[in-house]
């Protein structure tokens, strides 16, 4: 029997040697928790194009597909042991001012330095992060 995998598209917004995270709250799953804007990828939908809306929905920025440029994707199964696909784009480029646009699901949104990131952050998110830093463009978790 084929298994179902979930494909996930992450933004990483960049500006001035940090990037954006949100807290997660009210949802369910990880509140508490930082993570990069992001989510899945609808039916129908293609990994650039749910990137450029999750950003919209989640941080107010518009952002053109051409200016994503990915930097890593990780095939990871999560603790419960579902599978994903993690697309991880990085972008400079963007318009408006990121602001929290889903404050039902997200107590705010801060700037962090990639290196350094906090202890809470979603751990997919960080591990993409990392691998994005190391400039190592794809891997597996959780297997």
């Amino acid at each position: 029997m084929p298994h179902t995998t979930v494909i996930d598209a992450m933004v990483i917004l960049k500006r001035d040697g940090h990037i954006l995270l949100a807290e997660r709250a009210g949802t369910g799953y990880a509140d508490g928790l930082l993570n990069l804007p992001s989510g899945k990828v609808d039916p129908g939908e293609n990994v650039l194009d749910a990137a450029v809306r999750e950003a919209r929905e989640e941080v107010g920025v518009r952002i053109v597909a051409a200016a994503l440029r990915p930097v890593h994707v990780m095939h990871y199964r999560n603790p419960q042991g579902h599978p994903r696909i993690g697309w991880f784009f990085a972008t400079t480029q963007w318009d408006g001012q990121p602001t929290n646009a889903e404050p039902h699901k997200c107590a705010g949104i801060s700037w962090h330095r990639p290196d350094q990131l906090p202890g809470n952050t979603v751990p997919y998110n960080a591990l993409g992060i990392a691998h994005y830093l190391k400039g190592e463009p794809f891997s597996v978790h959780g297997w």
